[in-house]
């Protein structure tokens, strides 16, 4: 596997590849890796002659008082699990690569609207950071494919209005949520969880089923709906910051026409915070 840092050198590897007609498909990640991490790359695999993981903490999407420096970094981890799957190259630039002026002179990019609403209207900017280092990364690598898991929902649809938005030469793939054996969606996050915490995680995705099985039953009173399950969260031991049910879509409120549906959820336990969301077909 080869590990790069420096972006000529990247640019000199990419070339390469290009005159040689490979196909090339693109992980971004901030590491510590978990399965979840993993079957992005096994789903990478199998359509691309090359793929390429990058591993940068980006701090501009983080917000104030939020985990950046806790974030954890395992990177002789990372690298032993990325080298198992035969992974062709690890990008690891620092900050001063990515960000030469400082964040405060970055240009940036936003997706208006999409990027407000639920977890944006929770973490202020959150996805403008998101925006703006997949779109440089994008800059960098130069992929054919991209690979995103679907459990960060919201985020992925970003991506793909940016993508569509600045008329990128590339495809966006959505990967399906991994899930712990107990439903738990996978997530670097979980391992802040004490052994109290863990064990009321999976809640969160058991109140996405049960909402899900209620809606396909024919209940409509989603505000209702909300507040049960919001109530179910918070006895449970959440602090549930959101449920929403949003058309799949354009996560719009439904219409009575939408058939294809989102249920996205976030709650706190202790000082994590959690997300998960599940889809809703009426069709």
């Amino acid at each position: 596997m080869l590990k790069i840092a420096d972006i000529i050198k990247l640019r000199e590897q990419r070339r390469s590849w290009q005159l040689d007609g490979k196909v090339i498909g693109f992980v971004p990640t901030m590491g510590n890796l978990h399965d979840g991490h993993l079957q992005l790359v096994r789903e990478a695999k199998k359509s691309c002659d090359i793929v390429v993981v990058s591993i940068f903490v980006n701090p501009m999407q983080f917000g104030p008082n939020e985990d950046l420096d806790a974030y954890p970094r395992t990177m002789e981890e990372d690298c032993a699990k990325l080298e198992a799957l035969g992974v062709d190259c690890l990008f690891t630039p620092d900050s001063e690569a990515i960000y030469a002026r400082g964040l405060e002179q970055q240009t940036f990019v936003e997706v208006p609207g999409i990027s407000y609403m639920i977890c944006g209207a929770s973490r202020p900017g959150h996805f403008r950071g998101v925006a703006t280092i997949v779109c440089k990364l994008f800059n960098m690598v130069q992929p054919n494919h991209a690979f995103f898991g679907e459990k960060d929902f919201q985020q992925l649809q970003v991506i793909k209005a940016m993508v569509q938005d600045l008329s990128m030469n590339l495809t966006i793939h959505g990967v399906a949520t991994v899930r712990e054996s107990d439903g738990l969606a996978m997530s670097s996050r979980n391992g802040y969880l004490n052994e109290k915490e863990r064990s009321i995680a999976p809640k969160l995705y058991s109140a996405l089923l049960t909402l899900s099985e209620q809606i396909i039953s024919g209940r409509r009173d989603f505000r209702q709906l909300v507040k049960e399950h919001t109530l179910f969260l918070n006895n449970a031991g959440f602090k549930t910051d959101y449920i929403e049910i949003r058309c799949a879509e354009t996560l719009m409120h439904p219409s009575h026409e939408d058939t294809e549906l989102v249920i996205l959820a976030a709650g706190f336990l202790g000082k994590t915070r959690l997300i998960d969301n599940l889809p809703v077909s009426l069709d």
